[in-house]
């Protein structure tokens, strides 16, 4: 049975294939991070499609059977631009956690925080207003976060100085629900959990994006059968490995051996 595969632009879809492990064990998993192209946030709405679609590309000749778009700037610009050219199965990670924002709301009153590009594609804001109309969006770009999680600054005060600082205007707009919409901002989650207060549901797309893969595995038949062996995980980048393998480990939680540069996207 073949693979899901996996991409993003760089290390934070690993938040997605931890979930995609703990809730699909006996799934194969193949993960492209595109890190000599990282970051995505930054780039135009055309060389962001034009990556995606080298990116599924990739991900074809592995022979997958399933695509996990885990990149928030690939899924709220090209997702339905890919949907158009490929036949198999394509996620992205936005519809997920909106649907969840929006039932979880009590005051109507939604953040959501991403990279300027995701941001500025309003993807977030008119998913939740197609649902109900009704909900304020405050959205608000955090371009900073990323290269927090990247440095390992997890604990830091400079850290939560810059956390506390960004969300302000989200805490004073009252929010009581926020969206992550970014795959490397789970791991800065206690502190937005700290600035934000307990009383505000912070949205993790990961988990909810691992259910959705699950739920159309299940529905298309699609599932490997578990008497097929262990699982195997494999992890290709478009630049060298040993930075993305350092970071992994942040994201995993255990160091990553089998990673390979691939010669061209």
């Amino acid at each position: 049975m073949k693979a899901i595969g996996v991409f993003d632009s760089g290390v934070g879809g690993l938040t997605v294939v931890k979930e995609l492990m703990r809730q699909l064990p006996n799934e194969d998993i193949i993960y492209f991070g595109d890190t000599a192209r990282v970051p995505y946030g930054t780039k135009s709405k055309e060389t962001i499609i034009r990556f995606s679609l080298e990116n599924i590309l990739f991900l074809l000749r592995q022979e997958v059977k399933l695509i996990v778009v885990a990149c928030n700037t690939s899924s709220s610009i090209a997702l339905t631009t890919l949907k158009r050219h490929f036949k198999i199965p394509i996620m992205g990670v936005i519809s997920a956690g909106v649907k969840e924002a929006v039932y979880a709301t009590k005051n109507k009153r939604v953040g959501v925080i991403a990279t300027s590009a995701t941001i500025n594609s309003l993807a977030y804001t008119n998913e939740i207003k197609r649902i109900d109309s009704s909900i304020s969006v405050f959205a608000l770009a955090c371009p900073l976060f990323v290269p927090l999680v990247e440095e390992g600054w997890l604990k830091q005060k400079i850290a939560f100085d810059i956390v506390l600082k960004y969300l302000k205007p989200l805490e004073e707009a009252r929010v009581d629900t926020l969206i992550l919409g970014c795959t490397h901002y789970p791991l800065l989650k206690s502190l937005i959990k700290k600035a934000m207060g307990r009383d505000v549901r912070l949205i993790d797309s990961a988990k909810l994006v691992a259910a959705e893969v699950k739920q159309v595995i299940l529905e298309e038949g699609l599932s490997k059968a578990k008497s097929n062996g262990k699982p195997y995980y494999n992890f290709w980048v478009s630049d060298e490995p040993n930075k993305f393998k350092e970071l992994a480990k942040r994201f995993l939680g255990y160091s990553l051996k089998n990673v390979r540069k691939i010669q061209s996207v």
